[in-house]
């Protein structure tokens, strides 16, 4: 067996109560290579917000894997809806972050609360850094979660509703994804959305 091969054996499952959260999948940064398994907090830890100042482009938040690298950068910048979550304690794991956009993605692929058909445009579903690699969404694929209680009324679904990841795209806006259909897309940064927040342990 590989050493890859064991790791996989050792890793929890998705959607396993985990690290003060839940089990959301594994990406592998493109280019540092590091293997990170994400965890997904619970709904009660739910934030809304803007993003950041329209306008301002911050360095240091383009990541699409690393979401604390992304958040602190955010923070320092003085985004506060990322100040909050690096102000989280859940389970005594104090290393909480905004999701990066292809942390995200997992979130959505694996955690999606309606039975609605996807968005297929532009790059939705592409995640070519989770492990395997995530393919461009079909109108059944992703199918909604076979996790119960990530369903859509469940007591850890995400709302039919827009949520920030900390991926910059520009000065003016960053990624968010919208979480009934998955459409990808980017918004202003002064915006309104949702953030439900993750960690992530390194792998390999």
């Amino acid at each position: 067996m590989s050493t890859a091969e064991k790791l996989a054996v050792q890793l929890p499952a998705i959607g396993q109560a985990y690290g003060g959260g839940f089990v959301t999948g594994v990406t592998v940064d493109t280019e540092t290579g590091l293997r990170r398994l994400h965890i997904t907090a619970g709904a009660e830890h739910e934030l809304r917000g803007v993003w950041g100042k329209y306008g301002e482009k911050i360095a240091g938040a383009d990541s699409f894997t690393d979401s604390r690298a992304n958040t602190e950068a955010m923070a320092d910048a003085g985004s506060e809806i990322a100040q909050k979550v690096l102000a989280l304690n859940i389970d005594g794991f104090t290393d909480w972050a905004i999701p990066a956009r292809d942390v995200q993605e997992l979130q959505y692929r694996h955690f999606k609360p309606s039975t609605e058909e996807n968005w297929q445009y532009g790059r939705s579903g592409d995640n070519p850094s989770s492990e395997p690699v995530g393919k461009l969404y079909s109108e059944e694929d992703p199918a909604q979660t076979m996790y119960e209680a990530f369903r859509e009324g469940g007591s850890e679904a995400f709302q039919e509703a827009w949520y920030w990841s900390s991926s910059q795209r520009s000065a003016n806006f960053a990624f968010i994804q919208l979480f009934d259909d998955g459409f990808q897309y980017n918004l202003d940064k002064d915006t309104q959305a949702r953030v439900r927040p993750v960690r992530s342990e390194i792998i390999q």
